[in-house]
C-alpha cells in the first residue's frame, strides 16, 4: 500500500482522537464514580439507622471533587492509556484512600469527633474502588461505541511479535491504543494484517506524524540487532511523541519492572513476589479473611444448592477430585457434584464410542457437550456455582482465592518446563485464565495467562482478577 492510497484508509476508520479526549471522558467518568461511591456510603449508613445520616446529604461534599481528580492525576491515571488493570486499581486505591482520609480528618479537626459520616466515607473508600473500575469501564464502553476511543499507533515490525501485539490490541481494546499502521521493510511481505495496512518502508515516519499527527509508535521487532533499533530512534522514530519497545523476554518482564541506573548502564529490576513471605502472609489473611466472611453470607445459598442435587439426581452432594496442587503436590479438590454418579464409567465408554470425543478429551480434558452432566449441573457448570466448595481447600491452606489453574496429573506434561514454576504457589478458585476466557482457551494461552500472574502480582492484581470474576461468572461465558 502507498501513503496515498493509506491516507483514503485512515479518513474512513479513524476519527479524531487524542489522549486529551481520553483524559476528559475519564474525568467525567471519575466524578460519576466518587459521587456514586459517595452516596453508597451513605446510603448504607442511612440503611442501618435513619437518624444517623440524611441520605441525599451526600452531595453537599461535591466540592472535594477536584482534589480527588488531582490525586488520580498525581497517580498517573490520566490520560489513563495502556494501563495494565491491576495498575490502575492500585493508583485508584491509592489517591482515594488519601481523598477520603483528608476529608475525615478535616471533619475530625473540625468538629473534634467520629461521626456517622465519617464511617459513611470509610464505607465510601470501600466502595470507590470497584466503582471507579466500573465507570471507566462503562465510559470505554461509550467511547468505543462512539468512534471516540482507540488512539491511533504505528507499529514498527511485520513479524510474529508484531502480530502478537495487534492481536492483543485488538482482543484488549481498554488499553486505549489502535493499530493504525504497519511499517516494515520487507517488500515482498503481506500488504494487511488483521485490517490493518502494512507499507513496507521503515524510513517515513515523521511523514506519518505531520500528514496524520499520530503521536505514538510501537517497536515490535526483537530480531533487530541494537544498531538498527538506534537507526529507527534517531531518524524515522524521533518524529513520534511517545514510543514503546516491545521486548522478547516475557519470561521474566512484567508490569512493576524498574529501570536502575547503574552509572549510565540501565538495567531491568524483577522480583518473584509470591517468594516473598510478608506477601504469601497477606495473601493467606486476606484468603482466610474473605472465605470466612463470603461463606458466612452465602451459606443458606450453598445449602439450596446441596439440596437442589440431592432432589435431582442420586449419589452424594460434594465431588472429591484429585488435584496438583503447590510443588506438585496432590489433594482433594472439592466441588458440587455436577455429573451422574457413574460418571467415571460413562467417561470410558464415551472415549471408547467415537474418535472426535476422545480428541476434544486429550486436547483439554472437558467435553463441551457432556451428556454425563446433570440438569442441575448445567446451571452450575454455566454460573461456576459448582466450584463454591473449594473454600473448604482455601480454609485448609490447600488452594488460595487467586492462583494458577488447578489441573489433573494428565495435564502436568502440557505446561512443559513452565509447570514447575507456575505450580511454586497455590492454584487458585479464580485467576486470569477464567477473567481472560476460561474454558475457551487453550493449553498455551493458559500458561501465558498463568505466568503473567505469576511475574506481575499484587495485591491488586488479585483484588481485581476478584471483581473481574463477578462479571465472567455472571455472564457465564467460556464455563462447560
Amino acid at each position: 500500500m502507498t501513503l496515498t492510497q493509506y491516507e483514503a484508509w485512515y479518513s474512513s476508520h479513524f476519527h479524531r482522537t487524542s489522549s486529551a479526549l481520553t483524559a476528559f471522558s475519564f474525568i467525567i467518568a471519575d466524578f460519576f464514580g466518587v459521587m456514586l461511591s459517595f452516596g453508597a456510603g451513605f446510603f448504607l449508613v442511612n440503611l442501618y439507622d435513619m437518624s444517623l445520616i440524611k441520605f441525599r446529604s451526600f452531595v453537599m461534599y461535591a466540592p472535594y471533587l477536584p482534589a480527588f481528580v488531582l490525586l488520580f492525576w498525581i497517580n498517573g491515571l490520566y490520560p489513563g492509556i495502556a494501563l495494565a488493570p491491576a495498575e490502575e486499581l492500585r493508583s485508584f486505591g491509592l489517591g482515594s484512600i488519601i481523598a477520603h482520609g483528608g476529608i475525615i480528618f478535616s471533619r475530625f479537626i473540625e468538629d473534634g469527633e467520629f461521626d456517622a459520616i465519617s464511617v459513611a466515607f470509610i464505607l465510601s473508600f470501600v466502595c470507590s474502588c470497584f466503582i471507579l473500575l466500573l465507570c471507566r469501564s462503562c465510559m470505554r464502553s461509550v467511547m468505543s461505541k462512539a468512534k471516540l476511543g482507540g488512539i491511533p499507533a504505528v507499529i514498527y515490525g511485520n513479524g510474529r511479535m508484531a502480530h502478537l501485539v495487534i492481536d492483543r490490541l485488538f482482543k484488549r481494546r481498554y488499553a486505549g491504543y489502535a493499530p493504525a499502521l504497519v511499517l516494515d521493510d520487507d517488500k515482498a511481505g503481506i500488504d494487511m494484517y488483521a485490517g490493518v495496512p502494512v507499507i513496507h518502508d521503515i524510513s517515513i515516519g515523521g511523514a506519518i506524524v505531520q500528514k496524520f499527527k499520530i503521536r505514538m509508535a510501537i517497536i515490535a521487532m526483537p530480531l533487530a540487532n541494537i544498531e538498527e533499533i538506534a537507526h529507527l530512534l534517531n531518524k524515522s522514530l524521533s518524529a513520534f511523541r511517545y514510543t514503546v519497545i516491545v521486548p522478547d523476554f516475557f519470561n521474566i518482564a512484567n508490569i512493576w519492572m524498574k529501570v536502575r541506573d547503574f552509572d549510565g548502564i540501565l538495567g531491568f529490576v524483577t522480583s518473584h513476589k509470591l517468594k516473598m513471605f510478608w506477601n504469601l502472609g497477606v495473601k493467606r489473611i486476606i484468603d482466610v479473611a474473605l472465605t470466612l466472611i463470603g461463606g458466612a453470607i452465602i451459606l443458606p445459598f450453598l445449602l439450596l444448592i446441596a439440596a437442589l442435587i440431592k432432589l435431582s439426581s442420586p449419589g452424594p452432594v460434594l465431588y472429591g477430585h484429585t488435584r496438583v496442587g503447590q510443588n506438585g503436590k496432590l489433594f482433594t479438590a472439592w466441588k458440587f457434584r455436577s455429573m451422574k454418579a457413574d460418571a467415571k464409567e460413562q467417561l470410558q465408554k464415551l472415549l471408547d464410542s467415537a474418535p472426535a470425543i476422545r480428541e476434544e478429551w486429550e486436547l483439554n480434558h472437558k467435553l463441551k457437550d457432556d451428556p454425563r452432566v446433570t440438569a442441575v449441573g448445567k446451571i452450575l457448570r454455566k454460573f461456576s456455582l459448582d466450584e463454591f466448595p473449594q473454600l473448604i481447600n482455601v480454609l485448609k491452606g490447600e488452594m488460595s482465592l487467586v492462583g494458577p489453574r488447578p489441573i489433573v496429573e494428565a495435564e502436568a506434561a502440557k505446561y512443559g518446563e513452565d509447570f514447575e514454576r507456575i505450580f511454586s504457589v497455590k492454584p487458585g478458585m479464580t485467576g486470569l485464565w477464567q477473567v481472560s476466557g476460561r474454558s475457551d482457551t487453550d493449553y498455551a494461552e493458559r500458561v501465558a495467562y498463568d505466568t503473567y500472574y505469576m511475574q506481575s502480582w499484587s495485591i491488586w492484581l488479585d483484588v481485581w482478577i476478584l471483581y473481574k470474576t463477578i462479571g465472567v461468572v455472571l455472564r457465564g461465558k467460556g464455563a462447560y
